[in-house]
Order: structure tokens, then C-alpha cells, then sequence
């Protein structure tokens, strides 16, 4: 999940960031914990890497996605890479076939066309420089090369979105917070987890991608799974209403 440095200040003026939190992330959503990766993410991103030799993992966390990739059929290779020292040493912990290092994205240690494939999973939305991170990205992938982009859906998760059930009106609908405006956020996902957000337009994405040479072929808006659903029951009530936005964007290019 975590794809740069980028850090924020919590209520108290404290600094806050990525290695704060790893711990966090590993105990709810990896091995298992979490619905939404088990029920959705981790099968998309497996469809989405069938037939990839060398995949690079963007933001590659503890390294579950990198750990997916490696016992695919025919990848010969995996790197992960994230700059949260905590994550990477428990990528190494756990194994799996992957190799690990401390990187940015804005500045991937990797040769040009060294992939033919690369994943950002719930990353990009936490990276301050996202126009270079792209740029990477396209640069370390051979033409041919695809980079499957997965975001918390940038309309329908923006910044203020969320269910409403107006009891006085009698209406119930989803909001849908400031599109339009780039907002960097510092968000209280539990009590006492503070998380840096950067919300984005779609589009800013997609002309990212495209500078870099990359085309969006693929686009998948899957609605919440059941796991995630039964959790509460307003989370049913939004069940027509996306989490995740995923992007695949292929490179174009002499191979």
C-alpha cells in the first residue's frame, strides 16, 4: 500500500507517515484479514498478470502482491520495492519468492525495460510526486509491457464522499466530495492511524500514464465484495457504489 516517504502532521502537531502505521497494515490487511483483497484484489491482479515473466511490485508493502505474483505460472522473476523500512524487513521475513528493496517510486533503481509487467496496488494515491513515479514506471517496462494501476476510486472516494441517509427527507444516496480539486489529507482511518491521502481527478492519471507512454486497454469499477459488504449494514446500502477504480495501461513501442 505504500508507495513513497510522504509524511503529515496528526492532531497534535506530531509527524506521522508510513513507518508509523506499518504494523497497522500488516495485522489488517494481509494473510487473510482483510475481504476486499481476498475476495477482489488479489484475483484481479492475478487475471491481470497471466502470461508477465518479470513483474516489478510498486509500493510492494509487506509483499503480498509480490508473493501472488511469484507462484504464477511462467513469472521467472519478482522485485518489490517501497521506501518504508519496516515494510521491506517484513517482505523479507515473509518470503516468498520475491525480491525486496528500500526504493521510492519517483526514482526506481532498475535499468530500462527491465519488466514486462508492473502492479501498483492502493499506492499512487499516497505519492506526492506521482507524474515522475509514473514516468518510472514506464521507463523500467518493455514495449509491450503492461501496468495494472489500482486506486481507491478517485470520484467515488474523494474527499468528503460517503452514504447519506437523510432521515429528514426520507432520501438515502452517496455523496460525492470536491472531484475537481487536487487535496492532500491527512485521514484518521481508525482511532490513532493517521494516513497521508493525495486525491486526484481521474484524469490526472490518465494524461500521467499517456506522458509516459503507457495506454489504458483496461478499466474495471467491481462493486464491493461480500465480505466487505457484511461488515455493517451501511455498507450494503452503498453496494451499487464502487471502492476501487483498476487501470491496465499497456506500453506502446518498437519491442
Amino acid at each position: 500500500m505504500s508507495g513513497s516517504a510522504d509524511r503529515g502532521r496528526g492532531p497534535d502537531g506530531d509527524r506521522v507517515g508510513w513507518e508509523d502505521v506499518a504494523g497497522w497494515w500488516q495485522a489488517g490487511f494481509t494473510e487473510g484479514a482483510d475481504a476486499e483483497y481476498e475476495e477482489q484484489i488479489l484475483p484481479l491482479i492475478a487475471s491481470e498478470l497471466q502470461g508477465a515473466t518479470r513483474v516489478l511490485d510498486v509500493g510492494c508493502g509487506e509483499g503480498q502482491v509480490g508473493r501472488l505474483a511469484a507462484g504464477l505460472a511462467g513469472v521467472e522473476l519478482v522485485v518489490g520495492v517501497d521506501p518504508t523500512a519496516a515494510q521491506v524487513a517484513e517482505a523479507h521475513r515473509r518470503g516468498g519468492g520475491v525480491l525486496v528493496g528500500q526504493s521510492d517510486a519517483a526514482a526506481l533503481p532498475f535499468s530500462d525495460r527491465s519488466f514486462d509487467a508492473a502492479v501498483a496496488c492502493l499506492v499512487f494515491e499516497h505519492i506526492e510526486a506521482m507524474d515522475q513515479a509514473i514516468h518510472e514506471v514506464g521507463r523500467v517496462l518493455r514495449p509491450g509491457g503492461r501496468f495494472l494501476f489500482l486506486l481507491n476510486h478517485p470520484l467515488l472516494q474523494a474527499p468528503g464522499s460517503g452514504w447519506i441517509d437523510d432521515t429528514i427527507l426520507d432520501e438515502q444516496y452517496w455523496r460525492i466530495g470536491p472531484y475537481l480539486t487536487e487535496d492532500h489529507v491527512l485521514e484518521e482511518v481508525e482511532k490513532g492511524v493517521w494516513i497521508p491521502f493525495i486525491h486526484r481527478p481521474l484524469s490526472r492519471y490518465v494524461n500521467a500514464l499517456v506522458a509516459a507512454g503507457l495506454y489504458v486497454t483496461f478499466m474495471a469499477e467491481p462493486p464491493p465484495p461480500p465480505g466487505f459488504l457484511a461488515r455493517a449494514a451501511e455498507y450494503r446500502d452503498a453496494a451499487t457504489i464502487p471502492r476501487l477504480l483498476a487501470l491496465r495501461a499497456e506500453k506502446l513501442g518498437p519491442e
